[in-house]
């Protein structure tokens, strides 16, 4: 879910509009960080469902024992992909969970998923170092401009934001610490998209 899209369901349940600056004091952060978020198209972590639900005395999710809401995901436990400079993958060993669907954006039956672990902060305040990342698993579709990718490259992992420029890849982060790179050419066929994130798990 998106920021924009828990405003109007916060809205709903509530009956009545709220705007940008309630839901910023609501996570305790600043109504630029929501601007720059929407703009960003950056999710909701389960940690900011509660803090939500704790200060606008709201529940969300009703529970619907008629519809099953979770999913069955594979867990890479020691895949860290890598929001900084790189991450080489050790380890393929993978633990079933259970998740909420809720906590993926535009869920779907029809599509698998499983669960990385973020390394570093180069795409912080969207993805923080040890977040848990929801990764709808890649087909043949076309990259989304600006939208969060975990790739391989090099034979090193990333999480990033990817756009596509005719025969060049723009590789952008959202730490403004981290510079935009470009691939281009036959470079660009080198890298492979595993994934797009679509899911935020955090715990403080």
């Amino acid at each position: 879910m998106k920021l924009d899209e828990l405003i109007i369901l916060i809205s709903n349940k509530l009956g009545e509009n709220i705007n940008q600056s309630q839901l910023a004091d609501a996570l305790g952060i600043t109504r630029q960080t929501i601007c720059t978020r929407i703009k960003n198209g950056s999710q909701v972590t389960v940690s900011e469902i509660e803090k939500v639900q704790e200060f606008f005395n709201i529940k969300l999710y009703e529970e619907n024992k008629n519809q099953d809401n979770t999913i069955e995901i594979d867990y890479y436990n020691d895949v860290f992909a890598s929001c900084g400079k790189g991450c080489i993958l050790f380890s393929e060993e993978k633990t079933k969970l259970t998740i909420s669907t809720l906590l993926i954006n535009e869920f779907s039956r029809g599509k698998k998923y499983s669960m990385i672990t973020a390394s570093g902060d180069s795409m912080s305040p969207s993805i923080e170092n040890g977040d848990k990342l929801i990764v709808e698993h890649w087909g043949d579709a076309q990259i989304q401009d600006n939208k969060i990718y975990v790739f391989c490259f090099n034979n090193e992992f990333f999480v990033k934001r990817l756009s596509k420029n005719l025969d060049e890849i723009i590789i952008k982060s959202d730490n403004p610490d981290y510079r935009t790179k470009t691939i281009s050419g036959s470079t660009a066929n080198e890298l492979t998209v595993i994934g797009k994130i679509v899911g935020i798990i955090r715990t403080l």
